[in-house]
């Protein structure tokens, strides 16, 4: 009889589910279990325990042969700009293979600034500062700076943020294809657009006058090899001039693109002052690197050619006299050519006075030796 039991109890399960088939087919409506409501929700992904923060994708060093890195940021008035600049600084040069220092140059500025430079560099070694009394202007701080730089790789930019510190791994790629200096060029601006307007006549005019071929002269964001700053004299307002000065003393220059970002804090230092300035400035710079060790090329070229326009006005006029029998006595052209007589022999001889100047304070160190052995 137990034997029948057991063999009742293994077909009944087989009956019932055969049960649905024999009775027309019909099937039960699906209902989706209540436990699988949030199953997606409350699922953890795998690989992770529950306070484990996302995974960060790995930093890529470049690799660079420059031993240290000086970055130069000269500054007047920007306490509001000065930390978030500070750490994107720290995060570009995180990806440079290199050691690196900070220096801040404070142009005698009135906020917070030299407060704010204070703190930063009691928690960083790495930052250094110097301050000035007053406002000496941007070409006194790079001098200063480019005295006391430590690295072999020096990076200027402004501290306002239109800089992108995120360019300084790809001016050092370029300074490394062995130019010695890399001009950043601030294709699309985000400036005033008279500050526009005015920069590309400057350059275009530049461009012209000096013969460098680069479109931003004035970028603050540049690289150079440590021989350059060591080499250039910027004094006045020649800061926009350094490619043009390092370039006619013989050193390479090269440029590359670079981002631009509109101002964050404060307004700009710009001024239709400053336009003026850097005419004069440039000028200026024609004039000493040109004819600063041949004065007599210049002096003597013009006070020549006065000269002899002034004997000829004379010699016709002379002529006029003695064969047409006309007056020169009342007529203007008369007193022109003494003028320019007068005027060409005071040039001739400024430019033998500058003549035995640079004879008396020539000296072999104003030449730059690029190698020897």
């Amino acid at each position: 009889m137990e034997d029948n039991l057991d063999e009742q109890q293994k077909t009944e399960p087989q009956n019932t589910q055969n049960q649905p088939q024999q009775q027309g087919q019909q099937k039960k409506p699906y209902r989706r279990p209540y436990y699988r409501r949030n199953y997606n929700q409350n699922r953890k992904p795998t690989g992770q325990t529950p306070n484990q923060p996302p995974m960060q994708q790995p930093v890529i060093v470049q690799t660079v042969s420059f031993k240290k890195v000086s970055i130069v940021v000269p500054l007047l008035n920007e306490e509001e700009s000065l930390r978030p600049l500070y750490q994107e600084i720290r995060k570009a040069l995180k990806t440079v293979s290199c050691d690196y220092e900070i220096l801040f140059i404070d142009d005698g500025s009135r906020d917070k600034s030299l407060s704010i430079i204070k703190e930063i560099a009691r928690t960083d070694n790495k930052v250094h500062y110097y301050s000035f009394r007053t406002n000496y202007g941007k070409s006194a701080a790079l001098q200063v700076a480019f005295k006391h730089v430590t690295g072999d790789a020096v990076i200027t930019m402004d501290a306002d943020l239109q800089d992108d510190p995120a360019e300084i791994p790809n001016l050092l790629k370029k300074l490394e294809e062995g130019y010695d200096l890399v001009s950043g060029w601030k294709k699309k601006r985000f400036d005033p657009f008279i500050k526009k307007i005015t920069s590309k006549f400057f350059n275009f005019t530049t461009r012209l006058l000096t013969g460098i071929k680069i479109h931003d002269f004035n970028c603050g964001l540049k690289a150079y090899r440590k021989a350059v700053v060591q080499t250039v004299d910027v004094y006045g307002e020649m800061h926009r001039y350094i490619p043009v000065l390092a370039g006619w003393q013989g050193f390479s220059v090269a440029e590359i693109v670079v981002k631009h970002h509109p101002r964050r804090y404060g307004k700009t230092k710009f001024g239709i002052s400053r336009f003026f300035k850097g005419f004069i400035d440039l000028i200026t710079v024609s004039f000493t690197i040109r004819f600063i060790k041949r004065p007599m090329h210049l002096f003597g070229f013009v006070g020549a050619l006065s000269t002899l326009v002034g004997i000829g006005i004379s010699v016709w006029l002379t002529i006029e006299k003695l064969v047409y029998n006309i007056g020169i006595n009342n007529r203007p052209i008369f007193f022109l050519g003494i003028l320019l007589i007068i005027v060409g022999v005071q040039f001739f001889a400024i430019g033998l006075i500058g003549e035995l100047i640079v004879h008396n304070t020539h000296s072999e160190k104003e030449y730059i030796i690029k190698e020897k052995k």
